[in-house]
């Protein structure tokens, strides 16, 4: 496979806040992002997407993607698929940095047969995630497979 970029330019706005943008996003629908200082450093902001946040988005959307690509190519029928995350950051030999993440993917699938095929396709995701492959953070999963019959309503 060859190489591929991703464009980002980051332009500072006013304190300690900016607008991060793509190019590639750009260019279709104008679709740029505030980013900040978290509101747990000095002069950091609330309600603003951080540079924290974004790492931990990162990998779960990584992971949800990967999930997306393993399961239409495994043929697993599920109904959704969702998944929270949480980072911990954290002081490591001296330095600032995302030590773990923790990844809470559900799963609902309509019968009970696909539980071991869905809970593969999870674990085959989370191996196969090039963010997780690119970061030192610690990943660790805590799956949920939900069984939601289809309701067939009577007439």
């Amino acid at each position: 496979m060859e190489a591929h970029y991703y464009n980002v330019d980051v332009n500072w706005e006013n304190n300690r806040k900016g607008i991060m943008c793509s190019p590639e996003l750009n260019e279709k629908k104008g679709i740029c992002i505030e980013v900040a200082t978290p509101p747990e450093f000095p002069k950091g902001m609330e309600g603003i997407w951080s540079p924290e946040h974004l790492f931990v988005a990162a990998v779960s959307g990584c992971l949800m993607t990967t999930f997306l690509a393993i399961a239409e190519n495994s043929t697993l029928e599920f109904a959704s698929f969702s998944c929270q995350a949480k980072g911990k950051l954290e002081m490591v030999e001296g330095k600032l940095m995302m030590s773990e993440i923790v990844l809470k993917p559900t799963v609902v699938i309509h019968s009970e047969t696909y539980r071991d095929k869905a809970i593969r396709v999870i674990k085959k995701a989370e191996n196969a995630c090039l963010i997780t492959h690119s970061i030192k953070s610690k990943i660790i999963m805590e799956i949920t497979i939900e069984v939601k019959p289809i309701l067939i309503e009577s007439k």
